[in-house]
């Protein structure tokens, strides 16, 4: 289980991946958000640059501190607001209706305390989330967000995260209006983590073959030696695409066509 947080299993997009070296375990975000708890500048030092003498020290202060949320001791996050005295696990935040920022300096705050959106609209009757297509509440609540340019869009916390998860920061946008800038500054001001990487839709070069280019002679009777997939750079065996759809392709010669030949459409263009 992480050291603290004390949770074996924990949501991913919260808490992040769980490190484990030299007897210590900690989820990633749980480290970023613990209350006193400072990374060295070198993050190949102890866990992710957490160093064991401040991560038992961080597990020792939170042995004396009860989470706002569950009750239960070993709470690691302290709500930012001056003279606040909450504190709560990470895992409990989203139960609890307190918000996380997932970036620099990783501030915390509790429900009374966390940050609300400054837009003075309401839903109209019967407007559904643009990602889930299920019924939003009727006004903005800690799970119902709506985009700040556009004013309506409307949609679930957790749907966004979903959404903010998959896209990440280089494509995260309104469902609706597709605005970027102000939208994911909103959404990260109000807890919402958007990982820095590519979208996951482009793992694994998943649309590589979109890219391809046609590469062989369509023409009824091929007559180049070489055969329908080979070709030449230039003259009467170089391969023309169809200008129109280039989803077909002649020989020259195939089509008995001049070597000055450009452009050529195939039957169906």
């Amino acid at each position: 289980a992480c050291m603290l947080c004390h949770r074996a299993e924990a949501d991913p997009d919260t808490c992040g991946d769980k490190l484990q070296k030299g007897g210590l375990c900690a989820h990633v975000f749980c480290t970023f958000f613990t209350t006193l708890l400072f990374p060295q500048e070198k993050r190949r030092i102890g866990l992710m640059g957490f160093l064991p003498r401040d991560l038992l020290i961080a597990v020792w202060r939170a042995a004396q501190k009860h989470c706002c949320v569950c009750g239960q001791s070993g709470a690691t996050i302290m709500c930012c607001k001056e003279y606040c005295d909450r504190w709560f696990h990470l895992p409990c935040a989203k139960e609890g209706g307190c918000v996380n920022q997932y970036i620099t300096p990783y501030s915390s705050f509790c429900s009374e305390h966390r940050p609300e959106q400054d837009v003075q609209v309401t839903p109209e009757l019967d407007t559904v989330c643009p990602i889930c297509m299920e019924p939003v509440e009727d006004r903005q609540t800690f799970t119902t967000l709506v985009c700040p340019a556009c004013k309506k869009a409307w949609f679930h916390r957790d749907c966004i995260q979903g959404q903010a998860m998959r896209a990440g920061l280089l494509c995260l946008q309104c469902p609706l209006c597709r605005d970027s800038e102000a939208f994911v500054v909103e959404m990260l001001i109000l807890g919402i983590r958007v990982p820095i990487r590519l979208p996951t839709w482009e793992d694994n070069d998943a649309f590589a073959d979109l890219g391809a280019r046609h590469g062989q002679c369509n023409a009824r009777d091929c007559l180049y030696p070489g055969g329908r997939e080979e070709a030449e750079e230039e003259g009467p065996w170089e391969l023309l695409l169809c200008s129109s759809c280039a989803a077909e392709g002649t020989h020259r010669r195939c089509s008995g066509l001049r070597d000055s030949t450009d452009r050529w459409e195939c039957d169906s263009c």
